[in-house]
């Protein structure tokens, strides 16, 4: 089995946060790799994954990275896949990271999700990859389902719950 989404942390101590991406990968039964790579500390291996990972079969990358948050962007700037950034919450409640993930200049995009949002960029990546496969295309569209599903049976739970003034 070969992987076709890389997961990119800047440190272990973003796992916990990315643990959510490879589920979600796991559930679509997507195949994954996971890799501690650091802008800052290691900016020669992470160039070297960047430039080698379409060669390696890799269609998406989703990169993690807290404070400064260079990571996606620096990835995203040496490839032509798409990068998603998970901005990590290290300090300043996580804009910090999120600024830095954003605000890029033009001609390097990077989708952002929402702060500590791996769940959401691992759906994205599959999402980008149904593209052109419609088996996963389905899966897809069978989870939303589902989450529709929920929604609903929670509104008709919540209409069993009473207080004196509730109107429904």
């Amino acid at each position: 089995m070969k992987p076709i989404v890389s997961i990119i942390m800047g440190s272990t101590s973003d796992l916990p946060v990315m643990e959510d991406t490879a589920k979600i990968l796991d559930d679509f039964q997507i195949p994954f790799e996971i890799n501690a790579l650091s802008a800052h500390r290691t900016p020669e291996e992470v160039e070297k994954f960047a430039r080698s990972a379409g060669d390696r079969g890799i269609r998406v990358i989703i990169a993690a990275a807290g404070m400064a948050a260079h990571l996606p962007g620096v990835i995203a700037a040496m490839t032509t896949l798409p990068v998603i950034g998970v901005p990590i919450k290290a300090s300043l409640e996580g804009w910090d990271s999120i600024l830095s993930i954003l605000q890029m200049p033009p001609g390097i995009p990077v989708a952002t999700v929402g702060v500590n949002a791996a769940r959401n960029a691992g759906i994205l990546a599959a999402q980008i990859i149904a593209v052109g496969d419609p088996e996963l295309r389905k899966k897809i569209s069978d989870f939303k389902k589902g989450l529709k599903e929920k929604i609903v049976k929670a509104n008709k739970e919540l209409a069993g719950i009473k207080f004196k003034y509730k109107t429904n």
